[in-house]
């Protein structure tokens, strides 16, 4: 046998076999005809290469459910025996048996992407700058997909999520480097590969946002956002941050600008006018509710905060869309919605005072059960008037100096009542003083 003969096994992505594209390739054949208990059984060999493997390990791993699982072990032995023998023509005694174990042969070397990825991830922690970035791209380029994506026993899943992680946190770190070296194609193939792995990470869509933009290609931006968007809605119920708001609304601006020119109006309206409600994400709210308040300082008018809620017994997914879409067709097109939680919106009705609010209110909740009689959803409501509360906190300053003030007083008090008693102390003092040399005196004389 050959000395220190390297066998390379691809783990990430579609399991492969062989040194050269040819070796892979054919290789592929022979694969695609092993059992999945078969090729689950020599891909865990192959994780585990470092050490001996009992038959106690491999048993209750393989054969957990009982029959003979000492003669299935022996019989699938020497499957994998020959079938790395038909892989490596001319090798013999790769798999070898050691005290009840078994192992690989020790003038073997087994050489995984696996490792070499792991590997290259680690290394690039303890690198600075230009080195850094580049052994992280390096490494994110080992990663050909999920860790045995075919295989779905437990040990693999385990060791799936931990490859995930690893890849997504150094996706994670090199991309704010290529943004700033304006290497865009890069971020591109980075961010394309990385949201397939895990598209809720609104990193990988966002940085994919600004590289088209900067390619000037705002058309694709927003389009990205578009699907982004409406996965996130339907996979997980949640809109995007602000961030990505301004990323799409940026991307929106310049795709309606001409070389040279900006039709600034243009910019900052949209095309048509909808007939809808204004739903938008909670910091968006804050900052309506913030201009409204101090529209309300100048014109003096009313306006209120409602918080709508479906109760305990409501589906929140299910029942909060429902919600959602009667708050769109029965409010105002100027009233603004936001989403605080699964099954909760908070509103701001503009002009209307609290008793408004509850009949609002109360015409929201008779649409929603008519619309929805077999709903469990129970609504609620809370509201708050935002010209009272504004003159509360108009009064706080207020209160606040007239207890400080009071405190002061009482403060000056105290410290007058102290240097009175004090000087009543001292008086006392001299005045025993006075008796003692008084007494003294006295007894010099008798």
């Amino acid at each position: 046998m050959k000395k220190d003969r390297i066998l390379y096994f691809g783990l990430l992505g579609t399991f492969s076999c062989g040194n050269t594209e040819e070796e892979i390739k054919k290789n592929h054949t022979k694969i695609g005809r092993m059992g999945k208990k078969a090729l689950s059984f020599l891909q865990y060999m192959i994780v585990n290469h470092g050490r001996n493997i009992s038959s106690e390990e491999l048993i209750e791993q393989f054969w957990s459910d009982g029959g003979d699982p000492v003669n299935a072990l022996r019989n699938m032995v020497f499957r994998i025996r020959c079938f790395l023998k038909d892989m490596f023509p001319g090798e013999e005694g790769i798999l070898v048996t050691v005290q009840d174990c078994y192992a690989w042969n020790p003038e073997m070397r087994l050489e995984l992407d696996t490792e070499q990825f792991e590997e290259m991830c680690v290394k690039a922690r303890g690198q600075v700058e230009e080195a850094y970035c580049r052994m992280l791209v390096q490494a994110v380029s080992l990663y050909r997909g999920d860790f045995l994506s075919g295989n779905d026993g437990e040990w693999a899943r385990t060791l799936r999520q931990y490859y995930q992680t690893l890849y997504l946190d150094a996706c994670r770190a090199v991309l704010p480097l290529l943004y700033q070296k304006e290497q865009w194609l890069k971020v591109l193939g980075i961010c394309s590969r990385a949201y397939t792995v895990d598209f809720s990470m609104e990193e990988f869509t966002a940085y994919q946002m600004k590289a088209l933009i900067a390619l000037g290609q705002p058309e694709q931006a927003a389009e990205k956002y578009r699907i982004f968007r409406e996965r996130l809605l339907q996979e997980y119920d949640m809109l995007p941050t602000q961030d990505m708001e301004q990323l799409h609304t940026l991307a929106l601006g310049l795709r309606k600008c001409d070389v040279g020119k900006q039709d600034i109006l243009g910019l900052v309206c949209e095309d048509k006018m909808d007939s809808q409600a204004f739903l938008c994400t909670f910091p968006t709210f804050r900052s309506i509710v913030a201009l409204e308040r101090r529209h309300m300082k100048r014109s003096g008018q009313s306006s209120a905060l409602i918080v709508i809620s479906l109760g305990r017994d409501a589906v929140p997914t299910t029942d909060g869309r429902r919600l959602e879409r009667i708050l769109l067709e029965k409010l105002r097109t100027g009233d603004p919605i936001a989403r605080l939680e699964a099954g909760t919106y908070i509103i701001m009705l503009t002009g209307a005072g609290e008793e408004e609010a509850r009949m609002i209110f109360g015409r929201i909740d008779c649409a929603f059960h008519r619309t929805y009689r077999h709903s469990a959803a129970n609504l609620t409501f809370q509201v708050t008037d935002l010209r009272e509360r504004a003159r509360e906190q108009e009064r706080k300053p207020e209160r606040e100096r007239q207890e400080g003030n009071q405190e002061r007083a009482w403060e000056q008090e105290r410290q007058e009542g102290n240097q009175k008693c004090a000087r009543e102390r001292q008086e006392e003092n001299q005045k025993y003083v006075r008796e003692q040399e008084k007494n003294y005196a006295g007894e010099e004389t008798g």
